[in-house]
């Protein structure tokens, strides 16, 4: 069974590592891949803003703010 540790970046709290296992570990390649994505990692944290941002929409109306926009390009590695 493989094993492989993802480091999500919490894009306010720094980072930490999820594990995935197995069956969900296959699958979660398997989407990355078909989706485009550059890494697993990348894909997993776009899935969890998403899922995120369902149940906590952004403040404002559900416009985000430009300081987060910041430090998801960077947490996503797109600027420094």
């Amino acid at each position: 069974m493989a094993t492989e540790e993802i480091e999500v970046l919490q894009i306010m709290f720094g980072s930490h590592k999820v594990k995935l296992e197995g069956e969900l570990l296959d699958k979660v390649k398997q989407c990355a891949e078909a989706c485009g994505y550059a890494s697993i990692d990348e894909f997993v944290v776009h899935a969890l803003e998403k899922e995120v941002n369902k149940v906590l929409p952004p403040s404002e109306g559900g416009t985000t703010s430009k300081e987060i926009i910041k430090k998801r390009l960077q947490g996503l590695g797109y600027i420094e």
